[in-house]
């Protein structure tokens, strides 16, 4: 039986915590620059270490739970109205994980992941197959690139999918802020 928590176990020797706090801190003072106020860049510090929690599910409200806020505000605020730029943060993290990790044996492992959803408006969600749950449904794909070396891996990029639904129909992508 595989659980989230035989992984942490199997994990927990490999893993410094002292050192693991110590590079969290190297990551956001490197993306510190990217956001104009503390508020954006302490919620992407809280989004980031939810990420790479043991939590079983992801999503806003989990992840403020988690960190001990009472609702999902600053999260949601972040990633749906603060002013900073994902592909410049993107850019930054990649350096550090090629700093931290490169070798030359390195691979890079692409990885589709569908989320479901019951909305319609969600960029790319449409009825089509989610290996999420294992069937056709109303979900929305996303492509992940993860960069993986003997020393670590990390994830280094990120897109959603656009099928043909959508990117056929420019109205809709207009609405949803699809350039």
């Amino acid at each position: 039986m595989k659980t989230t928590e035989y992984a942490a176990v199997a994990a927990a020797p490999r893993v410094n915590p002292d050192r693991w706090q110590t590079e969290f801190s190297v990551v956001i003072d490197r993306i510190a620059p990217r956001f104009r106020r503390y508020e954006p860049l302490r919620h992407a510090g809280a989004l980031i270490a939810g990420m790479v929690s043991g939590l079983d599910r992801k999503n806003c409200w989990t992840i403020a739970e988690h960190r001990g806020a009472s609702t999902p505000d600053g999260l949601q605020h972040l990633l749906a109205r603060a002013r900073w730029d994902a592909d410049d943060v993107r850019d930054d993290l990649r350096e550090y994980v090629i700093e931290a990790f490169g070798d030359p044996g390195a691979i890079l492992v692409v990885d589709e992941t569908g989320d479901v959803t019951k909305g319609v408006h969600s960029v790319g969600v449409q009825r089509q197959y989610s290996g999420t749950a294992g069937r056709i449904e109303n979900s929305q794909v996303a492509v992940y690139l993860t960069y993986t070396a003997p020393r670590g891996h990390a994830l280094i990029d990120r897109a959603v999918y656009l099928p043909k639904s959508w990117t056929e129909d420019p109205d809709r992508c207009a609405a949803a802020g699809i350039p």
